[in-house]
């Protein structure tokens, strides 16, 4: 099962589409969780995710905002999916019936 950075790692990818790579993945994160994200920690789990075969990686095209350097484009694979799906299911599942209200 996935753990909870790796989902959001999928997630962000997901939300980002086409447009997916590190930087966009982080921005992603960072917007929808409100805490700061490592990039040392996110380029961990991307290679951790695409050596399980839950995401796909590829250089793309050399940019002028980026100073010429090019951007590790990310794509989330069937079985990234179907990962992602199943760890939503599961948190969905255990918080069942929970109201989640501060004292």
């Amino acid at each position: 099962m996935l753990g909870e950075f790796e989902y959001l790692v999928i997630s962000a990818a997901m939300q980002r589409g086409e447009k997916a790579y590190g930087a966009a993945i982080r921005d992603e994160i960072e917007q929808t969780t409100k805490r700061p994200c490592s990039i040392g920690a996110l380029y961990t789990t991307l290679d951790r995710l695409e050596s399980k075969a839950l995401i796909a990686t590829w250089m793309g095209e050399a940019t002028s905002e980026r100073g010429g350097r090019a951007k590790r484009m990310v794509r989330v694979t069937a079985k990234g999916i179907r990962a992602a799906s199943e760890f939503y299911n599961t948190v969905k599942f255990a918080s069942r019936g929970l109201v989640w209200e501060a004292d």
